[in-house]
């Protein structure tokens, strides 16, 4: 901490219980834990691999073991009074080959105190001797594997900087430890979809959990739940493919280092692999996958249509001897009409509450007819508008994108009709082609038109006070007053400017603030980066909750979990004297190798405008604006 601290920092009003601070509080963390309890997914479990007994001998293969990758770089990086390794959190509750993770332990010590960033290095070499001490002192293995990116830059698949594929060395590792071991156990910590087709075919890899990038309780989440005291209820966001080249995004990826050309269009993720003919088969583990260490029905599933919605129900029975939770997907496939579709798009999903062995639970989805409509930018039916194609709409309920059954209640649309128009405005400009539901691509004649203008002049009546008596305030709209367009009336062309341009920092901000106009008693919020938690630069001596990576939120299909985590972090932010949180990110996952794959949510569009507005709506519950 600076010693000059606290006369450069505004120190923060606590707004715990008892006049507690709440950043970074035990509450704040035990929510974080919570996410990743329920973001991490099971890929795999043969013969009951998982979990494992107490005391169980182990040797821990990789370096992620001590290089715990808490998140991804850049705005997403949050610094957090700690963060737990692996290794760490394994030791004391299972009888570990000290040797080996001490080798491990010492090799990432070095790497860092030379400037590696973590899950950015190689792994060691290690002595033979040493493998084969630890094959005769342990049956399981464990192998853990890490990634990190950060903003600014992609990653690659080009050999140079392997992200996707095994490194030679873990390649290495993965085929010694196979041979050597009986059970073989693997982790992934990484904040995107990486390669799994490696321990999928692998019939020597009993077990595999996603443990994405947790933050900064996610090592002791990952060894609670590979003891069982914790029961995995995540499922995937993101397909997995068998090779990078796989995902039609990766065609011409790396054709430059200023754009990608996403000639894919709709069909991202299972849109494509559940559509495309022939993708199917690239799929390793589908989108809205995951395990559990228990067993689950789902029955009685059927739907009624009222008012314009559809309202769907169904029945999960928790058949198993775990505790555990489950998540009920509804997807609906929609007709082929002279718009082309996806043969499966997500409209719904619920997530039970901890059902014991034997109890079963009814839940209901619901969502508006219109939300089945397609976007029309072709004029094939009505230019710039959401359409409803007349035909066949049919519904599904599983709890995959491959695991559903057809409902036998089917929506008709008897003729092809408008939900919302919608006016043109920033048309692609350089794609020359886009995909089509049959895996052709049709060339996009008009690309190289100009864009329509769509910025235009705003008028409005002046009402420029003559005098400083004349001046009504801000805190007069608060108060019902004026409106708010009254008041900006008041306000002159240099003003406005100033209004929106960015003010420096102040207090433990560090990306700067707007607005600060004395005249009208316009105060100067500051913002903080996101989105895993509040970024705070340790120069302060503040430390925030490190929340897990917005993939691993999506893995939870827990709006509510995320809305709370929403409200935590504004808290934080409110208590910190900043006001405007840079978070949200709303991208959709097109590339594994996008650089900020972590701060986005998923590849499905509808998953992701679920968890952003659970997130926006927890923030805004608090007074903090949303960015």
């Amino acid at each position: 901490m600076d010693k000059w601290a606290r006369i450069k920092f505004t120190p923060c009003l606590p707004l715990g219980d008892n006049n507690s601070r709440i950043t970074g509080s035990k509450r704040h963390i035990a929510l974080s834990k919570q996410a990743v309890e329920e973001g991490m997914v099971l890929l795999k479990n043969e013969g009951n691999a998982l979990p494992l007994l107490p005391g169980t001998k182990i040797a821990i293969f990789g370096k992620a073991q001590t290089d715990y990758v808490k998140g991804g770089g850049g705005s997403g990086f949050v610094y957090s009074e700690y963060s737990k390794n692996i290794y760490d959190c394994l030791k004391d509750r299972l009888d570990v080959f000290e040797k080996l993770s001490l080798y491990y332990a010492e090799y990432v010590r070095r790497m860092h105190a030379d400037g590696s960033k973590p899950g950015l290095f190689d792994e060691p070499d290690f002595p033979e001797a040493l493998f084969e001490e630890a094959a005769e002192y342990a049956d399981t293995a464990i192998i853990i594997i890490n990634r990190y990116s950060g903003e600014g830059w992609d990653r690659k698949s080009d050999g140079t900087d392997t992200y996707f594929e095994l490194t030679d060395k873990e390649k290495e590792i993965k085929d010694k430890v196979c041979n050597a071991f009986k059970k073989v156990i693997v982790l992934i910590n990484a904040g995107a979809m990486i390669s799994t087709g490696w321990f999928a075919d692998n019939d020597k890899i009993q077990a595999a959990l996603m443990l994405w990038q947790g933050g900064m309780e996610g090592a002791q989440a990952a060894a609670d739940a590979l003891l069982g005291d914790i029961n995995p209820s995540g499922k995937l966001v993101d397909t997995c493919a068998r090779d990078f080249a796989d995902y039609p995004s990766s065609e011409g990826f790396h054709e430059s280092e200023d754009y990608v050309k996403y000639t894919e269009d709709i069909f991202v993720g299972y849109r494509y692999f559940e559509t495309v003919p022939g993708k199917k088969e690239c799929v390793v583990y589908p989108f809205g996958y995951g395990l559990s260490y228990t067993d689950f029905s789902i029955s009685d599933a059927a739907a009624i249509e009222a008012d314009g919605r559809i309202y769907m129900t169904a029945t999960v029975r928790n058949t198993g001897k775990y505790c555990g939770k489950e998540v009920v997907q509804a997807y609906y496939s929609a007709p082929q009409g002279k718009l082309t579709k996806p043969s499966l798009e997500l409209c719904a999903f619920s997530k039970t509450k901890l059902l014991k062995p034997g109890e079963s639970e009814r839940v209901m989805l619901e969502f508006e007819v219109s939300d089945m409509a397609s976007y029309d930018d072709t004029g094939a039916v009505d230019e710039s508008a959401y359409v409803l194609e007349k035909g066949e709409y049919k519904l599904y309920v599983g709890n995959s994108s491959r695991n559903v059954q057809e409902l036998s209640y089917k929506h008709i649309e008897p003729q092809t009709r408008t939900v919302k128009k919608l006016t043109k405005y920033c048309a692609p400009e350089r794609l020359s082609k886009r995909l089509l539901s049959s895996g052709e691509y049709v060339d996009v004649p008009d690309c190289k038109q100009e864009r329509k203008a769509f910025l235009t002049d705003y008028v409005c009546e002046k009402n420029i006070p003559e005098t400083d008596e004349d001046i009504k305030k801000l805190e007069a709209v608060y108060n019902g007053e004026i409106s708010l367009d009254e008041f900006m009336t008041q306000l002159t062309d240099d003003e406005l400017m100033q209004l929106v341009c960015s003010v420096s920092s102040v207090s433990v901000a560090n990306t700067g603030g707007i607005g600060g106009i004395k005249k009208y008693e316009i105060p100067t919020p500051m913002t903080a980066d996101g989105p895993a938690g509040v970024r705070i630069r340790p120069v302060t001596g503040v430390y925030t909750t490190a929340f897990p990576v917005a993939t691993m939120l999506a893995c939870t299909w827990n709006t509510e979990l995320v809305e709370e985590i929403g409200k935590a972090g504004a808290l934080e932010m409110k208590e910190n004297n900043m006001f405007i949180w840079l978070t949200p990110a709303l991208n959709i996952h097109r590339s594994p190798l996008c650089g900020r794959n972590f701060e986005y949510y998923a590849e499905d569009p509808y998953i992701t405008g679920k968890m952003a507005a659970a997130m926006v709506k927890g923030i805004q519950s608090e007074g903090v604006a949303a960015t």
